[in-house]
């Protein structure tokens, strides 16, 4: 029988995972805290919204021109939206934004899509729940790309072109 000078051993295992997710954590948030710290990062930040920027209109003219022209379903139109600009924002963030060209296409592309998926998942339940809230699909498909970029370059900046993905 478990007391509390001798905790049952599945708490132990669990405390211990809890703390190992927490150490993890917050040494992502400090790294992020630290990179905020260095002026390459703020000019990498802007190269990535540049490269972000152009994906968005992409994505917006496909998403346009599936929802609207071929009168596609906004979360089919979204993906198809998502596969062309996807390819665009890897091949400049890959060669411009992070200067990672010399670094193994085939390690970074499936992260890259990894993360890019990430944030398609933050786009489709932030866009679902827009449209349903009665907002125009083209302007919840802008707010909805809009809202998951962070997620896509935290991602991409620290585990797709990082150090180690070299």
């Amino acid at each position: 029988m478990p007391t509390l000078e001798h905790p049952r051993e599945d708490q132990r295992e669990e405390d211990e995972a809890v703390d190992r997710l927490a150490d993890r954590t917050w040494a992502v948030v400090r790294r992020i805290h630290l990179g905020t710290r260095k002026p390459a990062n703020w000019i990498q930040l802007v190269k990535f919204g540049t490269v972000g920027g152009s994906g968005y209109a992409i994505n917006l003219a496909v998403f346009a021109l599936l929802a609207g022209a071929l009168d596609a379903h906004h979360l089919l139109a979204a993906v198809g939206a998502f596969c062309v600009a996807v390819s665009s924002n890897f091949y400049w963030n890959r060669h411009w934004t992070f200067a990672a060209g010399s670094g193994r296409t085939g390690f970074q592309a499936p992260r890259f899509f990894a993360v890019s998926i990430v944030g398609l998942a933050i786009n489709l339940v932030l866009l679902e729940a827009l449209v349903s809230a009665g907002v125009p699909e083209l302007l919840s498909q802008a707010i909805a790309v809009a809202l998951s970029m962070p997620v896509n370059f935290v991602g991409n900046k620290l585990w797709t072109f990082g150090a180690q993905a070299s």
